[in-house]
C-alpha cells in the first residue's frame, strides 16, 4: 500500500533528501521508473509556470500512473497537465497557471515568448498573404466571368443586331412588294391586321395610367369591314367579353345597307358575315407580363399561339399590317407572320416622328411653320435662341416650349412676353423703328442682349407646364426638355385660332390622299416630302388656322406631325359605319343618306335615297369615374333602358325623358293589354316608369277585372320598369297576400326590386305597343309570348 504521505515540490524542484519524499519511494509499489518520468514532467511543467510551491499526494499520483500504464509519455505539456490532479493544492496552481503571461516567467519563458511572436507574426504574415491570394483569385474568377459574360452579351447583341437586319431587310422587300402590287391589293379580296401597339419609350409607358386602355382606343379600327374586300384581325392588348365583341358586331351590322333596307333575315345574315369577317386576337403574354406596361406589338411576339393563329387566319391571303407608334418589334411580328408593315421603319419614325423631325419634315416641304427653332439639347441654347427668336418676332406674345418624345401635350409649356420687364421697351423700340429698320439684325442686338439678361428669371417665375400631372413645375420641365431636347415655337398671335388635323394615307405607290382643297396643297407637299424619307402608311398633321394681325388674311401653320394611325381617323371610319355616309375629302362635306319615308300602299319608294351634308362631333376617349364599377352587360342593359344602342331589328325602350305630353294610366295600359291580346290566360310584361302614370302605386297582389274576366295581378315597381304578371283566375280575397308583399319590400328597402329592374334590362328579348286613349305605349316581354299559352 502506497502512503498517503505527502510531500512538497519547491519552485518546480524536489528536494530528494526530504523525509516525506523519501517515505513515499521506500513506500510506492510501482515501478520507480515509472514514477520518476511522471515526477519529471510534472517538476518542468511546475518551473515553466514559476510555481512557488506544489503540495503532491503520493496516493493520487500513484493512481495516474498506474492508470495511463507504464508506456505513457509526459513529454507533452498537455499529458502532463493531467498529473494537476495528483496535487493537493490544485485549485491555486490552476488559477496560477491560468494567469496571463505566467508562461513567459518560468523556466524557457524568454525563448517562449520570442517564439509566441514569431509565430504570431508569420501567422499574421501568412493571413495576409491568404487573403490577397483569395482576393486575387476571387477578382480574377470575377473578371473572367465578366469577361465570358461581356462576349456572350455580345455574341447575343451581335444576333439580335443580324435577326434586326433580317426583318429589317426583309419588311424592305416586302415593302418593295406591297408597293408595286398596292393598286391590284386596294381593289381585292384582302386581311388588314391591326396593331395598334404605342411603341413609346419605357420611362414613357411606365409614368402612363392604364396603358393598356390607351392602346386600345382605336378598337373601332374594326370599321375597315365596311369595305365589302376587307376582312380584320384586331389585335386587343386586353381580353374582351362577349357582350364587347356583340356589341361590336351589332354596330358593324348597323351600317350595312341589309340593315337599313330593314330586311331582318338579311341583317342576321349580315351579322353572321361580320362576326366572320373581323376577328379579335389577344396576346397570351398578357398573363405574363400583367405589370410590364409592353407595348402591344412585344406582347405579340412573346405570344406564339397568338402569332400562329393569325398566321392560320392570313394564309394564303393578302394581308398587311397596319401598326401605330412605331416599335422595333413591329418588324419581329411582320417577319414571324410573313407579312408587310403599312407605315416608316422604325428608325425613321423615330428620326422625323419627335417635335424637331416634323418641323425638318415641313422645312423640306416648303410650308409654312410657327417661328422656332428645334434639336435644342443645352440650357445656354434655349436662352439663346429663345432671346433671338422674340427679337425677331415682336408680334408674338407667347412662346411654346414641346418636348421632342411627348405627346399628348404631355410635354407642352408656354410662358407669355408680357412678363418681361424690358418688354414694353422693346416694343417701344421695334415701333420707334419700324419693321423694315427692325429687319436688320444689326438694330436687334441690344434688344437681344436685354432679352438674354432676363429670359432665364422670366423663365423660371413665369413659365407653365401645360398638364401638371406629369411635370408640376418649371425646373422639372426643363430637366427632362434638355435631357430629350426640344422645340421653342410661337404660339399663333391671334385671339382666334383654328386646329385642325388632317390624314394622310401615304401610299406604298407614291401616292398621298389629302383632304379638302384650301389644304390639299399644304398636305400635298407634306406627303411628298415624308415619301422622300421613306415613310409610308398613316400621318396626321396637326395644323393650325388664324388671321394674320397684319394683313387679316388666313394663315395656316404645320405645328406637328404624327407617323401613325390616328385616334380621328379610327373615330371617323365608325362614323362612316354607323352613319352609312360618305366623305368627300376634297370638299370636306360629311354625306349622309336622309331616311327613306315608308312605304305605303299605292305608292313606290323613291329610286335612291337622297343625299344631304351633316355634321358630327367625335369624341376619341370619354372618361367618367363611375363606370369602372359597372359589368359590361349591365352597363349595354343601361343603355338600352335610355334609348342609346345600335339594335335596329328592334327599336327598344325608345327614350321618352323630358316628355310632356299625356301619359296613360299605368292600369289602363294593363286593361288596354289584355284586350288588345284578346284576354289571354296568361301574361308577364314591362312598362317604363316614364311611359305611364303610376296609379296603381303602392299594390302588389290584386284583383282586376277587364270585360268580364278576373285576373289575379302580381305587381312590383322595379326601376326604371313597372312589372306584371297576370294570370286569369277566379276572384279572390287578396288583402293579406297584398299586404305581405308590400311590408316585405319595404323591408328590403327596394333593393330586391332595384336588381329585378337590372335583370330586366338584360333578358327583354321582345316588344309590343298598346293602343291608349292617349296614344302608343311600348310594353316589353322577355320573349314573345304565343296567343293562348297558359304559362
Amino acid at each position: 500500500a502506497v502512503s498517503r504521505f505527502q510531500f512538497t515540490i519547491a519552485d518546480g524542484r524536489i528536494d530528494p533528501t526530504a523525509a516525506d519524499f523519501c517515505r513515499f519511494k521506500k513506500q510506492s509499489g510501482l515501478p520507480w521508473g515509472a514514477l520518476a518520468d511522471a515526477l519529471r514532467a510534472l517538476e518542468k511543467l511546475l518551473r515553466q509556470f514559476a510555481v512557488p510551491l506544489a503540495r503532491v499526494s503520493g496516493e493520487r499520483l500513484a493512481e495516474c500512473v498506474r492508470g495511463r500504464g507504464a508506456a505513457w509519455s509526459w513529454a507533452t505539456p498537455p499529458q502532463a497537465a493531467a498529473l494537476l490532479s495528483a496535487l493537493d493544492n490544485q485549485p491555486e496552481v490552476r488559477a496560477l497557471l491560468r494567469c496571463p503571461g505566467q508562461r513567459y516567467q518560468g523556466e524557457g519563458g524568454v525563448e517562449a515568448a520570442a517564439v509566441r511572436i514569431q509565430s504570431r507574426w508569420r501567422g499574421c504574415l501568412a493571413r495576409a498573404a491568404y487573403l490577397g491570394h483569395r482576393r486575387r483569385r476571387w477578382a480574377a474568377g470575377t473578371m473572367a466571368m465578366a469577361c465570358w459574360l461581356r462576349a456572350q452579351m455580345r455574341r447575343v447583341r451581335k444576333a439580335l443586331q443580324a435577326r434586326r437586319r433580317t426583318h429589317l431587310e426583309n419588311q424592305r422587300q416586302r415593302a418593295q412588294h406591297l408597293a408595286a402590287n398596292w393598286k391590284h391589293i386596294q381593289s381585292s379580296k384582302r386581311t388588314i391586321i391591326h396593331i395598334p401597339s404605342l411603341g413609346y419609350s419605357k420611362s414613357q409607358r411606365l409614368q402612363l395610367k392604364d396603358f393598356d386602355v390607351l392602346q386600345n382606343t382605336q378598337i373601332s379600327r374594326l370599321s375597315d369591314v365596311r369595305d365589302e374586300n376587307v376582312d380584320v384581325i384586331y389585335v386587343s392588348p386586353r381580353p374582351l367579353g362577349k357582350d364587347i365583341v356583340r356589341y361590336y358586331a351589332r354596330l358593324l351590322e348597323f351600317g350595312g345597307p341589309a340593315v337599313t333596307a330593314g330586311d331582318s333575315d338579311t341583317a342576321a345574315h349580315s351579322s353572321a358575315l361580320n362576326n366572320k369577317r373581323f376577328t379579335i386576337v389577344t396576346p397570351e403574354a398578357l398573363e405574363y407580363f400583367p405589370t410590364h406596361s409592353m407595348c402591344l406589338s412585344t406582347l405579340l411576339k412573346y405570344s406564339p399561339r397568338a402569332l400562329r393563329r393569325i398566321r392560320n387566319l392570313v394564309q394564303g391571303r393578302r394581308a398587311y399590317i397596319v401598326g401605330g407608334v412605331a416599335h422595333a418589334d413591329d418588324l419581329a411580328v411582320a417577319d414571324e407572320l410573313g407579312v408587310a408593315v403599312l407605315g416608316p421603319e422604325p428608325a425613321v419614325a423615330q428620326l422625323y416622328g419627335t417635335k424637331s423631325g416634323g418641323r425638318r419634315i415641313f422645312a423640306g416641304a416648303e410650308v409654312a411653320v410657327p417661328p422656332g427653332q428645334g434639336d435644342i439639347y443645352s440650357l445656354d441654347q434655349l436662352h439663346g435662341t429663345l432671346a433671338r427668336l422674340m427679337a425677331h418676332n415682336m408680334e408674338v406674345r407667347r412662346w411654346i416650349f414641346k418636348m421632342d418624345s411627348e405627346f399628348g401635350g404631355r410635354g407642352t409649356a408656354f410662358c407669355d412676353a408680357c412678363h418681361l420687364s424690358c418688354y414694353s421697351w422693346a416694343l417701344q423700340e421695334y415701333k420707334r423703328l419700324g419693321p423694315e429698320l427692325w429687319s436688320d439684325g444689326r438694330a436687334q442686338e441690344h434688344v437681344v442682349h436685354k432679352y438674354a439678361e432676363e429670359i432665364p428669371a422670366w423663365l423660371a417665375c413665369y413659365a407653365q407646364p401645360a398638364n401638371a400631372a406629369c411635370f408640376p413645375d418649371w425646373a422639372g420641365f426643363l430637366k427632362s426638355f434638355l435631357r430629350q431636347g426640344g422645340v421653342v415655337e410661337a404660339y399663333p398671335p391671334s385671339h382666334s385660332v383654328t386646329c385642325l388635323t388632317v390624314d394622310l394615307l401615304l401610299e406604298p405607290g407614291g401616292e398621298a390622299s389629302v383632304c379638302p382643297d384650301t389644304l390639299r396643297a399644304l398636305c400635298s407637299r407634306v406627303g411628298r416630302a415624308c415619301l422622300q424619307r421613306q415613310i409610308v402608311g398613316h400621318v396626321s398633321v396637326d395644323l393650325a388656322a388664324f388671321p394674320d394681325p397684319g394683313t387679316m388674311k388666313q394663315k395656316v401653320w404645320a405645328i406637328d406631325l404624327d407617323l401613325r394611325y390616328s385616334d380621328q381617323l379610327a373615330m371617323t371610319q365608325l362614323l362612316l359605319v354607323v352613319t352609312g355616309a360618305t366623305l368627300d375629302c376634297r370638299s370636306g362635306r360629311l354625306l349622309v343618306p336622309l331616311p327613306t319615308p315608308e312605304k305605303s300602299p299605292g305608292t313606290q319608294s323613291p329610286a335612291k335615297h337622297a343625299v344631304g351634308p351633316r355634321y358630327a362631333v367625335l369624341a376619341n376617349r370619354l372618361l367618367h369615374s363611375n363606370l369602372s364599377i359597372f359589368y359590361h352587360d349591365v352597363f349595354f342593359g343601361m343603355c338600352k333602358a335610355h334609348g342609346i344602342g345600335y339594335d335596329t331589328k328592334i327599336v327598344l325602350f325608345p327614350s321618352t325623358f323630358g316628355k310632356t305630353g299625356p301619359r296613360p294610366a299605368a292600369s289602363e295600359v294593363l286593361s288596354c293589354h289584355l284586350v288588345q291580346r284578346g284576354l289571354p290566360p296568361w301574361t308577364s310584361y314591362c312598362v317604363r316608369y316614364s311611359a305611364v302614370v303610376n296609379d296603381q302605386f303602392g299594390r302588389s297582389n290584386f284583383n282586376w277585372s277587364v270585360a268580364g274576366a278576373n285576373y289575379q295581378i302580381l305587381r312590383t315597381g322595379c326601376f326604371p320598369f313597372i312589372k306584371y304578371h297576370c294570370s286569369k283566375s277566379p276572384h279572390q280575397n287578396l288583402d293579406i297576400e297584398d299586404k305581405f308583399f308590400t311590408v316585405l319590400k319595404v323591408i328590403n328597402l327596394g333593393i330586391p326590386s332595384l336588381a329585378y329592374g337590372v335583370g330586366c334590362w338584360l333578358v327583354v328579348g321582345a316588344a309590343e305597343t298598346v293602343q291608349t286613349s292617349v296614344g302608343k305605349v311600348t310594353v316589353y316581354f322577355a320573349y314573345k309570348e304565343d296567343d293562348g299559352a297558359q304559362h
